[in-house]
């Protein structure tokens, strides 16, 4: 992927942050360009969660800086992240099973006419709309979510952060407990969001997946930055070299973490 004439979407840089003095994450700089997915890489407490955590709002950094646009970001809640159109989308989806798509995609933000009554028109209207966008074979606007597919209900989720304007989506192990078929829906999906200009960061402990979906990986190991790399530049051993060893490849960019 050529970045050459894009700025990033997001520059994470050196940032840090300590529970009772151990350092989930500590100095870690990577950043995220329009149209690009990332794929966070690392062992449980690698600090991958907790450094999207820190992009999403959810926790504060002790040091460190976000740049959104290439301006600074002050991200101190999960509100100001959704205000620099940044969307998480975790692996329970946090979708209402008894309600259809469009009361799901509006939940918590829904459509009201004039007299004050529930919009379902609008609102599934608006569902039509940004599903055609995503994944035009979806049909099932009026049955409840719990009705779905796992790749459906991906669909969903990822529809509702596009309506309210994401630009960057942080997926949280998108294709965990899904089927093969499933898994290339939820693809699928990703290569259409990429058209589109939105940049994702993925987090997965699956690295055959990420190979997949991914054009670059960070690997984080002990809460430091071990290198990023072009997936097409390096072997899927060779990633795991860095995961588990902390050995950076040669067309990888090493961090602060690399083993010496």
């Amino acid at each position: 992927m050529d970045m050459t004439n894009k700025k990033p979407l997001v520059e994470i840089k050196n940032v840090s942050i300590s529970f009772g003095g151990v350092h989930a994450v500590d100095d870690v700089s990577v950043d995220l360009y329009p149209g690009e997915v990332v794929g966070l890489l690392g062992h449980n407490g690698a600090g991958k969660s907790t450094l999207i955590k820190i992009l999403s709002g959810s926790y504060k950094s002790d040091g460190g800086e976000i740049y959104i646009d290439g301006e600074k970001a002050t991200i101190k809640t999960p509100r100001d992240a959704k205000a620099y159109g940044i969307e998480t989308i975790y692996q329970t989806l946090a979708l209402a099973d008894n309600v259809d798509a469009a009361a799901n995609l509006f939940l918590g933000r829904e459509l009201t006419t004039p007299l004050g009554t529930l919009d379902d028109v609008a609102m599934e209207a608006a569902a039509r709309e940004v599903m055609g966008r995503l994944n035009p074979n979806f049909k099932k606007f009026k049955e409840p979510v719990s009705a779905l597919s796992g790749g459906q209900r991906q669909s969903v989720a990822i529809a509702r952060a596009l309506y309210f304007n994401a630009r960057i989506l942080i997926m949280d192990e998108p294709t965990a407990a899904l089927g093969p078929q499933e898994t290339k829906m939820v693809n699928d999906l990703i290569i259409e969001l990429k058209k589109q200009g939105i940049g994702i960061f993925l987090i997965s402990h699956d690295i055959h997946d990420v190979f997949d979906m991914a054009d670059r990986v960070a690997v984080m190991n002990n809460g430091k930055l071990v290198g990023t790399a072009n997936t097409a530049d390096i072997t899927k051993d060779e990633a795991l070299g860095m995961i588990i060893i902390g050995k950076v490849p040669e067309n990888a960019i090493a961090g602060s973490g690399a083993s010496q």
